[in-house]
């Protein structure tokens, strides 16, 4: 079993930034790669950024050139950087870590950006 705790969501008025970060602790040696989706009211989970521990990264088409995702392999801990806010950047966000036949889930973080 894998733990994923987030940290860092929040109200921030669009143009504005957040910081995000996940801690995996438990079974972490097969995860792979680490990432963050959201799942705003009404809509399907979504990704938003992923990365492997070799560094390999893939983002969602919404957030391009706006968030950045990076990721602390000695310390199991995956960050996303999120500059100039949207309001439709809106929701829960999850961090995820997948593994050989799951894919492990935390329990979210609340992003709003208002007008």
């Amino acid at each position: 079993q894998v733990q994923l705790v987030e940290s860092g969501g929040g109200s921030v008025q669009a143009g504005g930034s957040l910081r995000l970060s996940c801690a995996a602790s438990g079974s972490i040696f097969s995860i792979n790669p680490m990432g963050w989706y959201r799942q705003a009211p009404g809509k399907q989970r979504e990704l938003v950024a992923e990365i492997t521990s070799g560094g390999s990264t893939n983002y969602g088409d919404s957030v391009k050139g706006r968030i950045t995702i990076s990721r602390d392999n000695a310390k199991n801990t995956v960050t996303l950087q999120m500059n100039n806010l949207k309001p439709e950047d809106t929701g829960v966000y999850y961090c995820s870590a997948k593994g050989a036949r799951v894919t492990f889930w935390g329990k979210g973080t609340q992003v709003t950006g208002s007008y």
